[in-house]
């Protein structure tokens, strides 16, 4: 995730949607810049608190997880823990934007996928929280400086 900032950052922005649809060829135009990235911070690989913490400071944070399992893929609701889920095998980049607690007590993270709202609930999975790294999410979790 952090090649994507670093070229932001080299190019000395990014083109809005508007500007630049996600369904068109490659033709950058600094014309419809609508964002600059000065840098990017990393999350240190295991420590799901500084995860916490810079959802809670910054925002949304870009990290990477293991989406191979079935039960990823086909996730509807509930807390998603799987352990079958290999957190050494990050393999999909999502966003991770919030956390929460439900009413059994299990911590979660709220994750948002690129693959729609037909996706898991409305686009979204809840992922359990303080479960040794689970899937890998802290991984290569990283955010924009801007």
């Amino acid at each position: 995730m952090t090649n994507a900032f670093q070229y932001v950052n080299e190019n000395g922005g990014i083109d809005s949607e508007a500007a630049y649809p996600y369904d068109q060829t490659c033709r950058y135009n600094a014309s419809g810049m609508a964002a600059q990235c000065k840098g990017y911070k990393e999350i240190p690989v295991g420590n799901e608190r500084v995860l916490a913490v810079a959802l809670y400071k910054v925002g949304p944070v870009s990290v990477g997880i293991d989406a191979q399992q079935s039960s990823f893929q086909f996730y509807k609701h509930g807390v998603y823990y799987d352990p079958n889920c290999n957190k050494d095998d990050v393999n999909h980049a999502v966003l991770a934007v919030g956390y929460g607690v439900n009413t059994k007590g299990k911590k979660y993270w709220i994750v948002k996928n690129s693959w729609g709202e037909e996706w898991g609930n409305k686009g979204y999975i809840l992922m359990a929280h303080n479960r040794g790294n689970v899937c890998g999410i802290t991984n290569l979790a990283s955010y924009p400086i801007v």
